[in-house]
C-alpha cells in the first residue's frame, strides 16, 4: 500500500484529450507527491481539446510500447471524444490498459475514457459510470451503469465529466493507498 507521496502514476493519452481531464489529475497528483508520467502513441507533445477548439500541449515521457504496469501503481485515462477513440483502436495502447487491468493495480477512466475499458472487456458485471452519451456502450458491454460522480469496483474507477474531477482525483488517491485489488476476469 504505497502512500500517494511514493506512488508512481501513468497517464495514457493522445491528441484530443480533454484538457482538464489530463491537467487536473496531473497537477493534483503531483501536488500530493506522486511521480506522474505521460505515455502516448508517439514520443512527442500531444495536443488537448479545450471546450470548442484545440488547446495547449503536454510533453510525453514515454511511448505506450515502453509503458508497463510493473513500473507504476496506477493508470489514469483522460477522456474527450477524440483521445479514447484513437487509443482504443491502437494495439499498443490497449496492451497497456489490459496490462494494468490484469495487474490488479488502480485503473481510473473519466468521461469517454471508459471506452478503453469496454474495448478491454473489463466492465462485464462491474459497476461503472461515464459521460452520459456513452452509457449504452457501457451497458452493452455488461456494466451496471450508475449516474454518480465516481464509481469504483475493485480498483477500477470511473467518473462522468470534468465537473466531477475533484471526486475523481480524491478516489484515485484513496485507491492507490489501498493497494492492489483482486479482480476476477470480466
Amino acid at each position: 500500500m504505497p502512500s500517494i507521496k511514493e506512488a508512481r502514476v501513468l497517464i495514457l493519452a493522445t491528441d484530443g484529450y480533454e484538457r482538464s481531464e489530463l491537467r487536473v489529475p496531473l497537477d493534483e497528483l503531483k501536488k500530493r507527491g506522486a511521480a506522474v508520467k505521460i505515455a502516448s502513441l508517439e514520443k512527442r507533445p500531444i495536443k488537448s481539446w479545450d471546450e470548442r477548439d484545440w488547446g495547449d500541449t503536454v510533453d510525453v515521457d514515454l511511448t505506450a510500447e515502453e509503458a508497463f504496469s510493473k513500473d507504476f501503481d496506477a493508470l489514469v485515462l483522460p477522456g474527450g471524444q477524440i483521445n479514447p477513440d484513437l487509443l482504443r483502436a491502437d494495439e499498443k495502447a490497449m496492451r497497456v490498459v489490459k496490462d494494468f487491468l490484469a495487474s490488479g493495480k488502480v485503473v481510473a477512466a473519466i468521461c469517454h475514457a471508459p471506452w478503453l475499458l469496454v474495448e478491454a472487456d473489463a466492465l462485464r458485471g462491474r459497476k461503472a459510470t461515464s459521460y452520459a452519451s456513452i452509457r449504452t456502450d457501457l451497458v452493452n458491454a455488461g456494466a451496471d451503469w450508475r449516474d454518480e460522480k465516481v464509481v469504483t469496483d475493485k480498483g477500477i474507477i470511473t467518473s462522468r465529466s470534468p465537473k466531477d474531477l475533484d471526486a475523481f482525483v480524491a478516489k484515485i488517491v484513496e485507491e492507490i493507498e489501498e493497494g492492489r485489488h483482486e479482480r476476477r476476469a470480466a
